[in-house]
């Protein structure tokens, strides 16, 4: 049993069962999307519209795009702390014209090293016999202490300035502060996921130690901030003054770090001060597969990166643009590599510390061309397990993407995982800890096994194309297991449909849900293939006669949020996106 419900809204296409009204007219481009955003000196999308005049106002101020970018992912982990925060973790890819190189950043934090594999599953059964955990619960509890790992994110964003930042940290955080202390209005889709996460909490509430600082910090009286509510956090905005006065150790080795130490000792909780004083992020390659001319660039495990890269390198075998976008034929191919690819992953993806992926192998031309091959082109299969060469639930993430007039281009996500996160809040730190560590496998001999100080599996992904040695565009897509395939979703929309990058996040998706899990927990077959209201009956009809078990969804959660920059590689003109599913915007000068 999972502990969490995951909200399906099930719908038909307007036009089929309704006579509301429909989306307006536009004289370019598809009436369900806008135009892109257009700069030539700098441009920042996120997911919240503060957050995108932050990010500007630095640019504006002299500041790089990795200033811009961390002081946006600061006043995101204020104003959208149902995605991201402090007490996650971080990825980042960097295009840096000085070099003419892609960087990678891996910000990803490891489990306590005060317990093992046996102790863990020990204590998991003890809380069975107590109740706090459902008895046919299955896998690490998904709330409380048991599923935090060190986040990773402040010392992602020390690293990435350390490296690339123009201004002082004092000046990059100043605006999450001062937004922190005197208050910014709750957007719509950002309440929307309050409401959901104070629904979660409570339902779980038997699993977390301790909840009455999670309902002080955010649920005061009870309730969920509303959109257009003035929210404030004064321990956040304290937070972050420290970090901007006395830099990273304030988090790895001093205050911060100590108090959640005696927090976790309060509570019973295993996370200790020696296991921040430990860790730290690292640098990484990024890793690339040709498609129509351009290379996808992902970061290696323990993200699931090379899953988008999988599907491409099946997908580049057949040519989708001789069928409609929308066609069943489309949709088949790509959800049948998809499945493919996340049958290896469950499989095979792990921290590299702890096991060898075998990541060229896994997106060579050859396996590509042997992997389709596995796919019949009139049926899909019941399973895929893993190939020869070897022997998921929703998830809650903000991306954001700012370039600046050097030519800087900055790919960056961060997420708490599971919604808020743990749902424990350290005594007056004004943010929530992660719960990443329920992505670890209990399996012994699994490659994602949990192990003391490994880091666990990760879904959260930025991605960055290349056209030859020229960046074109930084983009990323939220949510859980949604990423790869949405990585290429908006990819194939805009490289074999030839949609804009605005039109390209706006349309229709799907969502595969199901199949093996590198959780390594039961699953059924084939799972479900969730569709957007946009995708027609008679492709959705086509595609359930070629067995494929297809839901229409017209939530528009579970798809995730995109952002994206496009490079002009001939004027250097920059032009950006965002989408309706999240609350953000683009902004540009």
């Amino acid at each position: 049993m999972r502990a969490i419900l995951l909200l399906v809204v099930l719908v038909f296409p307007a036009d089929a069962t309704s006579q509301g009204l429909g989306a307006g007219g536009r004289p370019v481009g598809p009436d369900y999307s806008r135009s892109p955003v257009y700069g030539k000196n700098g441009i920042a999308a996120t997911a919240q519209p503060l957050a995108s005049q932050v990010a500007l106002d630095i640019l504006k101020k002299g500041g790089s795009a990795v200033d811009a970018a961390i002081a946006a992912n600061a006043a995101l982990g204020l104003m959208e702390p149902t995605g991201n925060g402090v007490g996650g973790d971080l990825f980042a890819i960097i295009w840096d014209p000085e070099t003419q190189k892609l960087h990678g950043y891996n910000g990803s934090g490891r489990a306590p090293v005060g317990r093992d594999l046996q102790d863990l599953k020990g204590t998991i059964e003890k809380l069975k016999q107590e109740q706090s955990v459902p008895a046919d619960y299955e896998g690490i509890p998904s709330h409380g202490s048991l599923s935090v790992t060190v986040p990773g994110t402040v010392d992602g964003w020390f690293a990435l300035h350390e490296r690339f930042g123009s201004l002082p940290m004092s000046e990059v955080l100043a605006p999450a502060i001062d937004y922190a202390r005197k208050g910014f209005p709750v957007s719509p889709v950002i309440a929307y996921y309050f409401e959901r996460n104070l629904a979660r909490f409570k339902q779980v509430a038997p699993m977390i130690e301790e909840l009455d600082n999670t309902m002080e910090t955010y649920f005061k009286g009870n309730k969920a901030p509303v959109a257009g509510e003035l929210f404030r956090n004064s321990d956040l905005a304290n937070t972050l003054a420290l970090l901007a006065q006395e830099g990273r150790n304030a988090f790895y080795s001093g205050r911060i770090a100590q108090t959640i130490d005696a927090y976790m000792k309060r509570i019973g909780g295993d996370l200790r001060l020696a296991d921040f004083v430990a860790h730290r992020g690292e640098w990484v390659t990024p890793i690339g597969v040709n498609y129509k001319g351009y290379t996808l660039y992902e970061l290696p495990p323990n993200g699931q990166g090379l899953a988008a890269l999988m599907m491409l390198s099946i997908l580049k075998n057949v040519d989708l643009s001789q069928w409609e976008r929308g066609s069943p034929e489309v949709m088949h191919y790509m959800v049948e590599a998809k499945r493919l690819a996340f049958a290896d992953m469950a499989a095979s993806f792990a921290d590299p510390d702890f096991i060898k992926t075998p990541v060229q192998t896994l997106i060579s031309d050859e396996y590509g061309r042997q992997q389709l091959q596995r796919i019949n082109p009139n049926r899909a299969a019941d399973d895929y397990g893993p190939s020869e060469v070897l022997l998921e639930g929703e998830g809650d993430t903000t991306y954001l993407t700012v370039a600046d007039a050097s030519g800087m281009m900055v790919s960056l996500i961060q997420s708490n995982y599971r919604g808020m996160g743990s749902g424990l809040v350290p005594d007056g730190l004004g943010f929530m800890l992660q719960d990443r560590g329920e992505l670890f496998a209990l399996t012994e001999g699994h490659p994602n096994v949990y192990a003391p100080g490994k880091r666990p599996f990760q879904t959260i992904i930025p991605a960055f194309l290349m056209q030859g040695d020229k960046p074109v565009m930084s983009f990323g897509l939220m949510g859980g297991g949604m990423q790869p395939q949405g990585h290429v979703q908006v990819l194939i929309n805009w490289l074999d449909f030839g949609m804009d990058i605005q039109a390209a996040g706006d349309a229709a998706r799907f969502l595969h849900d199901g199949g093996a899990s590198p959780t390594d927990l039961p699953y059924e077959g084939y799972g479900v293939l969730y569709v957007e209201p946009g995708v027609p009956q008679s492709t959705v009809g086509r595609l359930r006669e070629m067995g494929h078990k297809v839901e229409y969804n017209g939530a528009g959660a579970m798809f995730g949020g995109y952002q994206a920059i496009y490079r002009n590689p001939q004027t250097g003109v920059y032009s950006g996106a965002t989408e309706m599913r999240k609350d953000g915007t683009v902004t540009a000068y």
